[in-house]
């Protein structure tokens, strides 16, 4: 049995969203315990809101403590949330950071200990299919397992 902890892309991107304006490890825990919506007010986006953060996770065994704490993997990646939440994940911009594709991620660069997060995060219907060595770390190529 797996006890790895899987997240829904939309939850997982909202984590992410928290992290990346300066939320705290530790504020998004107590948050989380708390159950306080309003907690991430501060981090929350037009299109990325918390409203549902919390029901969405209970109603689907999402443990959410869990996933700060010990990591995550996302469920499924559609190819526009995959590009989402790696902005979110690694302070990118797509078009300008990586190039997304019908089906394929090209030129995302992350240091190795980013490429080792996504290698843990990324849903099972992506796979990274190339790894080079650049000064920074790594030049990934993501793609559709359907397509490889």
């Amino acid at each position: 049995m797996s006890t790895e902890i899987k997240l829904s892309q939309s939850t997982a991107i909202r984590l992410e969203q928290a992290r990346g304006k300066g939320m705290s490890e530790a504020d998004i825990l107590k948050a989380i315990q708390a159950k306080d919506v309003a907690a991430f007010d501060s981090v929350s986006e037009e299109h990325y809101r918390y409203d549902t953060f919390f029901s969405y996770a209970d109603e689907h065994g999402e443990n959410l403590e869990g996933a700060v704490r010990n990591g995550y993997r996302i469920t499924f990646n559609t190819r526009g949330g995959l590009g989402i939440w790696l902005e979110k994940a690694f302070n990118l911009q797509a078009d300008k950071d990586f190039a997304v594709g019908e089906g394929i991620i090209t030129g995302l660069q992350l240091t190795a200990e980013q490429a080792k997060v996504l290698e843990q995060r990324l849903a099972w219907n992506w796979v990274i299919t190339e790894a080079l060595e650049v000064p920074a770390g790594r030049e990934l190529t993501l793609k559709l397992r359907a397509l490889v």
